[in-house]
């Protein structure tokens, strides 16, 4: 089974320069931890709320702050015709809850999950994902 069979796709995603603020509400409204980055259709980042907690609130930064100041710059992704197997695999050695799909021209085309993957129907890839992120926590 390909990634391309269970990612979730229409992902929301942010610009660099919309604040803090911005970020935040729309992961309230579409009930997330995270949002991509995107610049001029290009993946450059991802923003999730414990950025937004320690790198912005905990450094006394306002609301009005660019995520570009407080996102993580260096993502992982994997590429939507991969097998959700190998990416399980990869998803547990870097420890990752959820990863960026991309196309092979590099365009985001989705993300896949931990649920993604537990609702595959495969037993082994939801465990090796399982047991990897446990080992971060």
């Amino acid at each position: 089974m390909k990634i391309s069979d269970i990612m979730t796709r229409n992902v929301h995603t942010a610009a660099p320069e919309q604040s803090i603020r911005e970020a935040a509400a729309i992961m309230a409204r579409i009930d997330t931890g995270a949002l991509l980055v995107n610049d001029k259709d290009r993946l450059i980042g991802m923003v999730t709320d414990r950025d937004i907690a320690i790198r912005a609130v905990a450094e006394g930064l306002d609301g009005n702050t660019p995520i570009r100041q407080v996102m993580s710059g260096n993502i992982r992704y994997c590429f939507e015709d991969e097998e959700v197997q190998h990416v399980a695999e990869n998803m547990a050695d870097i420890q990752l809850r959820r990863l960026p799909v991309l196309n092979r021209e590099k365009r985001l085309v989705g993300v896949v999950s931990l649920g993604n993957i537990s609702s595959a129907r495969s037993p082994q890839a939801s465990a090796t994902v399982l047991q990897g992120v446990a080992k971060a926590h």
